[in-house]
């Protein structure tokens, strides 16, 4: 049995009725949570542990960043792939044709946005299933590539 010595302390009114109420909570004594707490005040290795907690929680959140790095340039390619091909393939459109093409382009623009919700609310992820689908070697091998004027 570990020998105690009595010691009498005295608490701002409300640091006394935080440390009760964590003692309630954790249903232990007073006692207890100010013994843990001068322990962990007095402990040398504190500043160390919270440190390298820290350390690996920066870590995790920079190679979170990285992931999100590389999707943003994937998307940002994508786009300007599309962008560059519509460009070129896209003839212009007589005046006549114009009010039609609008509406059946408000039309479609519509559709992408419900398929857009819908795959959102799912978590299926565009970046997900290329990454599922094919290895970076795979896509390069088998995916031709608009020409590009330069």
């Amino acid at each position: 049995m570990t020998t105690r010595t009595r010691m009498n302390v005295y608490f701002a009114p409300d640091l006394l009725k935080q440390v009760e109420a964590l003692a309630l909570r954790r249903n232990v004594s007073k006692s207890a949570v100010i013994e843990a707490a001068v322990a962990s005040f007095l402990s040398g290795d504190t500043t160390e542990r919270l440190e390298a907690a820290m350390s690996r929680r920066l870590d995790k959140l920079g190679r979170q960043i990285d992931g999100l790095d590389e999707d943003f340039a994937v998307l940002g390619e994508t786009l300007a792939l599309f962008i560059h091909f519509w460009l070129t393939v896209t003839p212009p459109l007589p005046d006549s044709a114009k009010e039609s093409a609008r509406a059946k382009g408000n039309e479609r623009f519509e559709g992408f946005l419900l398929t857009l919700g819908r795959k959102l609310a799912t978590g299926d992820r565009f970046l997900k299933e290329l990454s599922r689908d094919m290895s970076g070697e795979q896509l390069a091998r088998e995916t031709p590539l608009p020409p590009q004027d330069h």
